[in-house]
């Protein structure tokens, strides 16, 4: 399908600043423009809270003067402001240091079709309808037994629209929607107090969750947690709830990222073609996922993306990168540069998630005569450098593989180089967020209690 545009006013803009600011002696440029609607909805206790409703636009020009680079970004979008952008830019980059990875990303690599992605729903729902998801999914946390307060439950609705322009002939756009609810509520009273939370979002209202099965289930789990006891310090198992085992994948893709791997400061820089994971975990990053919620056409340089195998059955195969990493290791982009308004790309990854495994998350706790089932990580206490992993955690307590009684209060550590050897994932993948993963299974690692 040929390039699409979603805003083309906005394209026009930027082509104009693109080429103002090539007339104003720059050797390349590029502008990129974001545009944002948002709408929502608060409840607490069963009285309306807040209504919101904003737009808003920003945009950012970049421009190449030999190996020195600027950026200079607006919110004013007036022909007045805009005029005075591309002289500004190339008297900033004038005086900047020399880069000599900086540039535009090679123009082959540029996209010159895109997939059909289904991510712009072009709908915003009523105040009405927002406030009806909003009431529905408190009222229904609220009529748990056991809960005794809430913290609020809401609604939103989002639209981007992004357009970028490139003086090497890249003019493309693209838009996404996002629909959500959320609700947090509190279990018991005085110092017994318990608190848990749970949302939905998606691209489309007809794939969000009901807000009544949602709000039920942060009560349910909010009462679960009532009662926690304390551990004493030992290694077990440790399992990661669907909620935070996603966060193992975050680890990853900042350590493969091309930035940090040109700084050398990742614990798997030297780690390519190695096996990192157990044979049984593929990794996929896959920015073309229908109605995924970070799917999108191309990369923040305009680069065709595609789907990329990052873990093989445990072996890393290729880096996270953008063009200024790709050019740094003598390698070339991966289509993963992600950008903003006002400062360079950077690597990052679209839809990443983990392959389901063959057993069932019971299936990987038969046999656990001890061990810890993690539904919440509280700091970040991760060093990316050596791997060195430690984290506050609470979660339920493993007793003759049977969860038994809820956890708080405690430390789980281990170093993610080992982590990763010793995961195991179970086979409830469910696609929730922008990063997902199963229920995992690690084993060697520490809890730290009383």
């Amino acid at each position: 399908m040929p390039l699409q545009l979603p805003n083309p006013m906005a394209a026009d803009r930027l082509g104009k600043l693109v080429r103002a600011a090539l007339k104003a002696g720059a050797d390349a440029a590029d502008a990129v423009e974001f545009q944002h609607l948002s709408a929502g909805v608060s409840f607490r206790l069963g009285k309306l809270e807040d209504v919101e409703h904003s737009e808003s636009s920003d945009l950012g020009l970049r421009v190449f003067v030999g190996q020195k680079v600027a950026f200079v970004s607006s919110t004013d979008l007036s022909p007045r402001a805009l005029d005075a952008l591309p002289e500004r830019a190339i008297t900033m980059a004038r005086l900047a240091p020399d880069d000599r990875f900086a540039g535009l990303a090679p123009a082959d690599r540029l996209a010159k079709n895109i997939p059909s992605l289904d991510i712009d729903e072009n709908r915003e729902p009523s105040t009405e309808r927002l406030v009806e998801r909003a009431r529905a999914i408190e009222d229904a946390a609220l009529a748990v037994p056991g809960i005794t307060n809430s913290e609020g439950g809401g609604a939103g609705f989002g639209r981007t629209t992004v357009t970028l322009v490139t003086s090497a002939g890249f003019v493309g756009g693209y838009a996404g929607t996002n629909h959500s609810v959320s609700v947090s509520v509190i279990a018991g009273e005085g110092t017994a107090m318990e608190r848990d939370d749970d949302f939905s979002s998606a691209r489309f209202a007809s794939d969000l969750e009901s807000p009544e099965i949602v709000g039920k289930r942060a009560g349910d789990r909010a009462v679960k947690r009532l009662g926690p006891r304390k551990v004493k310090t030992q290694a077990v198992p440790i399992f990661y709830d669907y909620r935070v085992s996603a966060s193992l994948l975050g680890h990853f893709a900042g350590a493969i990222s091309g930035a940090a791997i040109a700084r050398g400061v990742s614990f798997l820089k030297d780690r390519m073609n190695d096996d990192v994971f157990s044979s049984g975990v593929t990794v996929v990053d896959d920015p073309h996922r229908q109605r995924g919620r970070r799917s999108k056409p191309f990369d923040g340089e305009g680069v065709a993306n595609t789907r990329h195998v990052l873990i093989d059955k445990g072996r890393l195969t290729t880096w996270l990168l953008d063009s200024a990493s790709a050019r740094q290791l003598n390698l070339t982009t991966t289509g993963h540069a992600s950008r903003g308004t006002a400062g360079p790309p950077s690597p990052a990854p679209s839809n990443l998630y983990m392959e389901p495994g063959q057993r069932t998350a019971a299936e990987l706790m038969h046999g656990v005569r001890d061990g810890f089932y993690v539904t919440d990580l509280i700091g970040m206490g991760v060093n990316g450098v050596t791997g060195d992993y430690s984290r506050g955690a609470a979660g339920f307590w493993i007793e003759n593989g049977e969860i038994a009684y809820p956890v708080s209060e405690v430390t789980i550590a281990g170093n993610l180089k080992d982590m990763y050897r010793n995961l195991t994932p179970a086979n409830d993948l469910i696609f929730r967020y922008g990063i997902n993963a199963p229920t995992i299974r690690v084993d060697g690692m520490t809890i730290a209690g009383a």
